[in-house]
């Protein structure tokens, strides 16, 4: 355990003890609510630190996308209207009017098309912590996950730039999201048992340590 980690971890009691706000039903702006910073915190020190495992065999195909939700929409299109204000969708329910903000660089839009929908945990980092060995009905789910904080409607640049990088490398350009996100990325590695690196654990360490007195 890192000095960091177990520094962070003492506070653990003491953010227990303050109720954590957002746990009601998300708004129509916000991925479904992760844990709280004293959840996150317990959580992250029940994950399995391991180097990164190997990449070999890693299609994004071994993770089938975007999967049908119902009346003509895939997950794609559920978390574009989810994530927006006044979405409007046609009837091959396409998202073709609404708002979106970008939680990651704080930028707005009024065109899907400028939008990618982001896996909190990338599907390769998920490859390389212990997906490689799920079966593809695993895999699956993982990918089109709408019940935890997995999936997340932002700006097609953002996304790009994150790529496939855990928190130790790629960050959220505004630094308000690094509580939210980083609640969120724990919440999915503890959700699915997957492993975390020592620099990945420290990093997400200093990001929960961003948040407010209340834990969120």
């Amino acid at each position: 355990m890192s000095r960091r980690f177990a520094a962070a971890v003492a506070t653990m009691t003491v953010l227990a003890l303050v109720p954590a706000t957002g746990a009601g039903a998300a708004t129509p702006t916000e991925l479904p609510p992760p844990s709280s910073a004293a959840v996150a915190y317990a959580e992250l020190q029940q994950l399995s630190v391991a180097q990164p495992g190997s990449m070999a065999g890693y299609s994004r195909a071994r993770f089938p996308h975007w999967s049908y939700q119902g009346n003509a929409c895939d997950t794609r299109e559920v978390v574009l209207a989810r994530d927006g204000v006044d979405v409007k969708q046609d009837e091959a329910c396409r998202s073709i009017a609404g708002i979106w903000y970008s939680e990651y660089d704080g930028r707005e839009f009024t065109s899907s098309s400028a939008l990618d929908i982001d896996h909190m945990v990338p599907l390769a980092q998920a490859w390389r912590s212990g997906a490689n060995t799920w079966s593809d009905a695993e895999r699956r789910r993982f990918a089109n996950d709408l019940d935890g904080p997995q999936l997340i409607a932002v700006s097609a640049s953002s996304n790009r730039s994150k790529g496939d990088q855990s928190p130790d490398q790629w960050r959220p350009p505004l630094r308000s999201y690094w509580c939210t996100y980083s609640r969120a990325w724990i919440d999915i590695k503890s959700r699915y048992n997957l492993t975390i690196t020592a620099a990945e654990q420290d990093a997400l360490v200093e990001m929960v340590g961003t948040c407010g007195p209340n834990g969120a």
